[in-house]
């Protein structure tokens, strides 16, 4: 009778077991989840990267770039679909001699993430001209 009696398992030891999965199971989950919202977070935040060096090149190179704000919006197959948007400023960093000046363009780049607004900002720097009425910049020692 004694051997009949140790075939299976009982079932506290069922429970025990079920509850040991349940707990691994919530736990590997968890750790899914994160991964997941941190490379969406990631994706956006590259393309914002990505964005964002072609909006400098282009401001860069652009001869009829205003000095103070200038802003608008990207396309959406550009953005993946997203509402991303720029804000650009650029002002003399520097004066020399004779009539060249180094601007500065600071670049923001803006997306929702949710109802969370994210930004990423870029500068970069370029030989330009002064236009009529300005004065270069007098740089201290």
């Amino acid at each position: 009778m004694r051997a009949r009696a140790d075939r299976g398992f009982t079932l506290m030891e069922v429970l025990v077991a079920t509850l040991i999965m349940a707990i691994a199971v919530a736990g590997s989950l968890s750790g899914i989840s994160a991964a997941a919202r941190n490379a969406s977070r990631l994706t956006q935040y590259d393309r914002a990267t990505i964005l964002a060096r072609q909006k400098m090149d282009e401001l860069l190179v652009d001869p009829n770039l205003p000095h103070g704000g200038v802003s608008g919006m990207f396309n959406p197959e550009q953005s993946g679909g997203a509402a991303v948007g720029w804000q650009a400023v650029s002002s003399a960093f520097e004066g020399g001699p004779g009539p060249g000046v180094v601007d500065r363009v600071a670049l923001e780049i803006w997306w929702m993430d949710g109802s969370v607004r994210r930004v990423f900002a870029l500068e970069g720097y370029r030989r330009g001209r002064l236009g009529s009425g300005e004065a270069a910049p007098r740089v201290s020692p």
